[in-house]
């Protein structure tokens, strides 16, 4: 029996979305560093084969395995709207190798006011290319929008670095270790409401539970936005909070007194291996087709839905990532 006959939906994850271990499956193979080493031609192939798939073409001897890797090799390339290839630091598998080189750039440099600013302004750069790489397409983001968000957490992130370096200066060395990670939970704080600000002013997309659209609600977007920036802080956690006491220890070492310029490396090395499990597992933190009760919406637009023939109780919206 061939695979077209099955009737596989790959426009659905793979893995159980209503549950934790489904969602951090399909992060996990989302957010798979091993994706940027595929070859232009593999990446063609993959969107080649599911592009077929979905006109309904018989193609034979093909597998459920292999069409979900071809699938999930084609996710992590090309845009889900335009169909366009993504440039490749803004795609979601290079969110490890990119954030553990500048998180740990930013932990071991973090002294110096240049140094600072300099990490500060790179990491906020970074999450730039991101943001414009995966904008949405019902959504998209203006250049506008995107120049004043980056000004703002980027004034935001380098404010909050260098006021709380500063007042850190009376206190033991680790504390200071620390302000990174307040600088960029600062700036995504900023960032991130910022760059979807157009969607808390006039709402995003609601469904009911056969994804039929009901409205736009402010209220759901809100929610969406929230959840995004809860998760994005906790990622962010285990890689800018473990390593400075174990760095701090490691410093007292006679080897690391002998061979300073081991601190990097060993740093980013440690936060690329928290950040492997980190990232897919916070993205997993909330459903990506989150709900809230109707009864819970903005006044008019529960009533929009409750004058519906069989209105839900419940609808659908996509949180975004």
């Amino acid at each position: 029996m061939s695979i077209t006959q099955l009737k596989i939906n790959i426009d659905e994850p793979r893995y159980d979305q209503s549950t934790y271990g489904g969602r951090a499956r399909h992060f996990f193979i989302t957010t798979n560093p091993l994706n940027l080493f595929a070859s232009g031609k593999a990446l063609d192939d993959a969107k080649n084969l599911v592009e077929r798939y979905r006109k309904g073409e018989v193609i034979s001897d093909l597998t459920e395995d292999q069409l979900w890797k071809a699938k999930h090799l084609y996710d992590s390339a090309f845009h889900p709207d335009t169909k366009e290839k993504m440039f490749l630091i803004g795609r979601m598998s290079a969110q490890v190798p990119m954030n553990m080189t500048i998180t740990g750039c930013m932990m071991t440099f973090y002294k110096t006011t240049p140094a600072v600013i300099f990490w500060q302004w790179f990491n906020q750069t970074f999450n730039a290319v991101v943001n414009y790489t995966n904008r949405s397409g019902d959504s998209p983001i203006s250049p506008k929008q995107l120049g004043v968000s980056y000004v703002l957490a980027t004034g935001g992130a380098v404010t909050t670095a260098l006021t709380l370096n500063n007042m850190v200066k009376k206190f033991p060395p680790i504390i200071g270790r620390f302000v990174p990670f307040a600088a960029v939970a600062a700036a995504n704080c900023i960032n991130i409401p910022f760059m979807r600000s157009r969607e808390i002013t006039h709402g995003i997309p609601i469904l009911d539970e056969n994804g039929n659209r009901v409205g736009e609600s402010t209220r759901a977007a809100t929610s969406a936005i929230t959840q995004v920036v809860v998760s994005r802080v906790i990622m962010a956690m285990p890689g800018m909070l473990i390593p400075p006491f174990i760095m701090n220890n490691l410093e007292k070492k006679s080897f690391m007194k002998r061979m300073p310029w081991l601190n990097a490396p060993i740093q980013v090395g440690l936060i690329g291996v928290l950040l492997v499990f980190a990232t897919p597992l916070c993205c997993a933190l909330f459903p990506q087709k989150s709900s809230m009760a109707v009864a819970n919406l903005e006044p008019a637009v529960r009533d929009k839905i409750q004058s519906l023939p069989n209105p839900p109780t419940v609808v659908y919206f996509n949180k975004g990532l």
